[in-house]
Formats: C-alpha cells, sequence, structure tokens
C-alpha cells in the first residue's frame, strides 16, 4: 500500500497523485504501483555494488582473464594475407562469382609451422606463431559500409543510430578489473571516425564500464593533479560534493555514480599510470624486438607494449588498433606498408606474452570489420567483402593450430563453419567465462545484451 503524504494542493483541489487514486475506481493508481513496482525490479536486477569494479568470479570454466584487440581499421585484404586461395591465383583475369575481373594476391604464399597453414610474404614474424594461431576463417557480417560495420564489431548493434554499450564495457560489468588503482578497459589510439567514442562507450550501462583512451606515448588527459591550478582543484571539489548530494536525493540516475568512481579513479591512477605508460623504461632487447621506432612508424609497436604492460598489470580489456586498411586503390603499396608496421610487433607480443606465463590467460583478437574482394576494384584495388573473411586468436581457451570454417575456393563467401560477428561475441564471452544469454541490463523495460536476439557460441575453437 501507498500511504498519501500530507499535500500542499489547496481544499477542493486534486493533485495528480489524488486524480489517480480515485479515477476509475482507482485503476491510475494500480498502474502507477505496477510501473513503481517494476522501477523497484529493475533496481534489483542491476544491484549497485559497493565496488562495481571489483573482481567477480566468471559465470562459466574459463582460462582467459583477459583480451587484447588488434583492431586493423578498414578491413585488410584476406586473400592477400592469411587465406591462400590456389584457384584465385589460377584465376588472374578470369570473371569471378557474382561479376569482376579476378585477381590473384601479388604477394608469395608458403606453409609454416608443424601445422603447413599458409601465410603471405607480408608477415614473415607473425608466421613464425602460426602454431599458436586459431583462426575463425568463416566470418560474415551485415553491412558493407565502414561505420556501420565497425559500431556492429564493437558494441554489435546492426544499427549505427541505435547505442549500445561497447564489447570492453560488457567485459567489465560482467567480470569487473584486476587492479583497482587501473581502468579496466583501455583503448590505445582509437580511431575519431567510424563511430568514434560509440565503439569504446558504456551507453545505458554505467559510466565507470566505459573505455579508457590514451593515445600510443601513454598520453591520459587531464590525469595529473599537480596540473590543476588551485581554483580548477576548487572547481572538482565542488563538482564532486554536487555529484554526491544528487547521488543521496531520492530518484537519483544510476550514472551519478560512475561519474563519481570516473573522478575517483582518475586520482588513484596517478601514482601508477604514468609508470605504467611510461616505455622507455622498457630494456633496449624489449624495444628492438618489437620494432619500436620514433614517430608514426612505431606507433602500433609501441600500443602493442602498451597492450602487454596493462594487461600483465590487470587491465581487463584492451583494444589497440592500426587504421589505413581500406585499400580501394594503392592496394600493393598500402599492404606493404601496413603490414611492415603491424608484423614485428604483433609477434613480438604473441611472443612476450608466452614468455612473461601470461599467454594462456590473455585471449588475443587479430583481425577487421570485414574483408575485401576477390575481384579487381580500378587498376589496383579491393572492395569490401562482408560474405566471408577471417580473424584469428590467439592464447587463453583456444586451440593451438587450429583452424576453423573456410571461404570458398576464391575467398568471396563463407562455406563451412559460418560465423557471424554475433556468434564472434558469444564466443568471446565464453572464452572469457561469460554466458551471452545471462549477461544481461535491464534499461527502458527490457533485458539487453551484447548479442541481443542472437549469437552461437563456437565451442569447436575451445581448447
Amino acid at each position: 500500500m501507498f500511504t498519501q503524504p500530507q499535500s500542499s494542493i489547496p481544499t477542493g483541489l486534486f493533485s495528480r497523485r489524488d486524480a489517480l487514486k480515485s479515477a476509475g475506481t482507482g485503476f491510475g493508481y494500480l498502474a502507477l504501483a505496477g510501473m513503481l513496482g517494476l522501477q523497484n525490479r529493475t533496481a534489483r536486477a542491476n544491484p549497485g555494488p559497493q565496488n562495481p569494479l571489483a573482481p567477480k568470479p566468471p559465470q562459466l570454466p574459463t582460462k582467459a582473464k583477459r583480451i587484447i584487440f588488434l583492431f586493423m581499421e578498414g578491413a585488410i585484404s584476406h586473400v592477400d594475407t592469411f587465406d591462400y586461395k590456389p584457384k584465385l591465383q589460377e584465376s588472374d583475369g578470369k570473371s569471378g562469382p557474382g561479376g569482376g575481373k579476378l585477381v590473384a594476391s601479388k604477394f608469395k604464399f608458403a606453409q609454416h609451422g608443424q601445422t603447413g597453414t599458409w601465410v603471405s610474404e607480408l608477415y614473415p614474424h607473425v608466421a613464425k606463431h602460426v602454431d599458436k594461431l586459431c583462426f575463425v576463417r568463416g566470418l560474415h557480417t551485415d553491412t558493407p559500409a565502414h561505420p556501420q560495420a565497425v559500431i556492429q564489431l564493437h558494441t554489435g548493434a546492426r544499427v549505427a543510430s541505435l547505442t549500445r554499450p561497447s564489447m570492453g564495457a560488457w567485459m567489465l560489468y560482467g567480470l569487473g578489473t584486476e587492479n583497482q588503482d587501473l581502468p579496466g578497459y583501455v583503448t590505445v589510439n582509437p580511431s575519431p571516425n567510424f563511430g568514434g567514442a560509440v565503439n569504446y562507450g558504456s551507453a545505458f550501462l554505467p559510466a565507470h564500464f566505459q573505455g579508457t583512451r590514451i593515445n600510443d606515448s601513454g598520453f591520459l588527459p587531464n590525469l595529473k593533479a599537480s596540473s590543476l591550478t588551485p581554483l580548477q582543484r576548487k572547481q572538482i571539489d565542488l563538482v564532486q560534493q554536487m555529484n554526491r548530494d544528487l547521488q543521496a536525493a531520492p530518484g537519483a540516475p544510476s550514472e551519478i555514480e560512475g561519474v563519481i568512481q570516473s573522478y575517483e579513479l582518475a586520482f588513484k591512477m596517478q601514482g601508477k599510470v604514468p609508470e605504467l605508460l611510461d616505455i622507455s623504461k622498457e630494456p633496449q632487447s624489449v624495444l628492438d624486438a618489437y620494432g619500436v621506432k620514433p614517430g608514426p612508424a612505431g606507433s602500433f609497436a609501441r600500443q602493442c607494449i602498451l597492450a602487454r604492460r596493462l594487461s600483465e598489470a590487470g587491465v581487463r580489456f584492451v583494444q589497440i588498433r592500426q587504421g589505413g586498411w581500406d585499400h580501394h586503390n594503392n592496394l600493393h603499396k598500402g599492404l606493404t606498408d601496413n603490414s611492415l608496421a603491424t608484423d614485428q610487433s604483433t609477434a613480438a607480443l604473441l611472443a612476450d606474452l608466452e614468455q612473461r606465463g601470461l599467454l594462456d590467460e590473455t585471449l588475443v583478437l587479430f583481425g577487421s570489420e570485414f574483408g575485401r574482394l576477390p575481384t579487381a576494384q580500378g587498376p589496383d584495388g579491393r572492395d569490401h567483402n562482408i560474405t566471408g573473411y577471417p580473424m584469428w586468436l590467439a592464447g587463453g581457451g583456444v586451440k593451438p593450430g587450429f583452424s576453423y570454417g573456410a571461404t570458398d575456393e576464391f575467398g568471396a563467401h563463407a562455406v563451412e563453419g559460418r560465423m557471424h560477428s554475433m556468434d564472434l561475441h558469444a564466443t568471446l564471452l565464453a572464452l572469457m567465462g561469460l554466458d551471452h544469454e545471462t549477461l544481461t541490463y535491464n534499461y527502458a523495460g527490457r533485458d539487453f545484451r551484447l548479442t541481443d536476439v542472437g549469437g552461437k557460441v563456437v565451442r569447436e575453437i575451445f581448447a
């Protein structure tokens, strides 16, 4: 029963609560009671723990404790790198499936490792580690437009206008973080295009689950309190006090807790983060192994070292990025430049994680939002391909030296082990010990999840 509060409405006038309670024999008030009951149930379904970033036990048995996602933005050409197609090489210049002229890869492929996995000459360093890799070769997605495809890969949203929590935010929500003095989710050099902050945001999840953005030099904006003027320090203290006052008020939005946590985390990080992000203290042998160079040429190598350092320190989800893979033209030079920027450092990351005993607990994912067609676009380019392309994984919980699924003889369509991007999300969550069907958050009267209403866990790749 609801108790009617004392009303300040003059005698003879009805408040809205009075009207709801009396009109229609009280059915309006019954509806209000139901709505408030739903609100209470929602609060119970999404309880706010004392520390929402505290580590939580996984729902399922698992090996992986963290993820490093190496995102090749723009769509790497799989038929020139990791998806060797002898028939394509034989059919250069002929008409391909669906029309268009087939174009053989300009790069030589060779078999590597005990598994005899084919890798092109573009990735000689990664080729030495193929027996650690687990390929999923039958991926497909829904849209050939970069912004929508990138957003779908990162958040599961099939429509770019539907803002959803990012994959890393869901991981942090489900598992918390292992180091309370560091952010649980870090994104390095995220793209300002193709969705921007949506790709590492928390959407309707509390704000403390969103990604923390840094660049490859380890710069974290507005981190050091020593850089604040006395007036700025007072302003921040005032804002925090106002946040706490609002949080204590009845009906305060849950997002306030996330804002407060974000400020507090920023000050906690002052002691640890600057040192953690300073790769200059790494031994020269490590810097050389990763291929660190000054300036933009060494950006991805620096990102790889940061990913290892952050993961080793307990960060749950780290994403790094190499852009510039959208080769509608200058395919040969573009692939040569981009693979040169990423090959050595990717291989060094795998070796470094293994040497430090971290690879078994760290799931490494390498791939793009989609692939590229085996047919020509202009004199030296390939167009987008959403119907069949690979990614590879390594480490925590996947079979090493294994390949699941396949594209057709030209690399155009997934024909075996077809795996939608939602299936990839479900599988990644399961490898981290999370059930994609029960990892939900109630928002606007509905239980949302990363995989929406789809997703199938591909257990065939589990070790």
